[in-house]
């Protein structure tokens, strides 16, 4: 669907993720994650820690949790 209105997907897109990219930019990964539920949900990956459960499960790997990988 997006193929057939490129030009107004684009700009959906573009206006759902500003206010994400703005508050990285603004306030820095650590803090906007910590401040926004949704930041903190993406976070997969820190400090070569995973953070994703269903990926842990999958492959047999230890998890920790995104709040707990913002205090490391």
């Amino acid at each position: 669907m997006p193929g057939a209105v490129a030009l107004t997907s684009t700009i959906a897109l573009g206006n759902a993720t500003l206010p994400f990219m703005l508050a990285l930019a603004d306030k820095g990964w650590r803090r906007a994650c910590a401040e926004d539920e949704h930041l903190l949900h993406g976070l997969n990956v820190h400090a070569g820690r995973l953070t994703y459960p269903a990926v842990g499960q999958a492959l047999g790997m230890d998890v920790i949790s995104p709040s707990a990988a913002l205090k490391a």
